[in-house]
């Protein structure tokens, strides 16, 4: 092959390598970050390439203070989010036995993570972030949609599949009731739920709205 070649060639693995690295949560941008002026496919965007956030719940151990805990999601496969965030929790964890006794939640998510923010700190307001509020509620057993939740979580976290059966996980979902986005400078976006599940895209990103048609668990 010759040095030349053989440098080239380490290059080019160093190259691919290093690509793989700087993809967030395993999964690499091939999608452009949706232009501020896009609030909808923005926080569309923000969902389905985030891996986790914090979901708060309202603690009754703590006497209905509200109880932040950092929880992986998923709302669909790649590329093809929902919108719906997905959880796989336990009991032995206050968060699903928060949701159990009160079903009030929200899901704070940031950009930052996805790693488009650069040099910024992440309360930029060009570094955007949502808070979806609305019902942590529990799947019900042998349904259409504890199936899709089941797919999206395990295909984005692997992990999850191999969980101990004994700590009885269960399937849960965000019914989402408001959304707060921050993208750009000037405060929040006004965002309703049929602008966040119908958003203009511009073939910007491609999600399924699958989901959508599923029967409510």
């Amino acid at each position: 092959m010759g040095f030349i070649g053989c440098f080239y060639f380490l290059y080019m693995v160093l190259f691919i390598f290093v690509g793989f690295q700087d993809s967030t949560q395993g999964r690499l941008l091939l999608i452009k970050k949706p232009d501020p002026d896009n609030a909808a496919a923005t926080a569309r965007w923000l969902v389905s390439q985030n891996s986790w956030g914090v979901l708060n719940t309202i603690s009754m151990d703590l006497g209905g203070a509200p109880f932040g805990n950092v929880v992986s999601f998923s709302d669909g496969l790649p590329n093809e989010g929902s919108g719906i965030p997905y959880f796989y929790l336990t009991t032995l964890d206050p968060t699903a036995r928060n949701a159990l006794r009160d079903q009030r939640s929200s899901l704070t998510i940031s950009e930052y993570p996805i790693g488009t923010c650069g040099e910024k700190d992440p309360e930029n307001p060009s570094c955007a972030k949502i808070t979806l509020t609305g019902k942590l509620k529990l799947l019900k057993e042998d349904s259409e949609e504890i199936e899709f939740a089941r797919s999206a979580l395990f295909t984005k976290h692997p992990e999850m599949e191999g969980w101990p059966k004994g700590h009885n996980f269960q399937f849960f979902k965000l019914d989402i009731e408001d959304i707060f986005l921050i993208d750009w400078f000037g405060g929040p976006k006004p965002l309703t739920l049929d602008q966040y599940f119908h958003p203009k895209l511009n073939n910007v990103l491609p999600f399924s709205e699958y989901p959508s048609d599923l029967p409510l668990a």
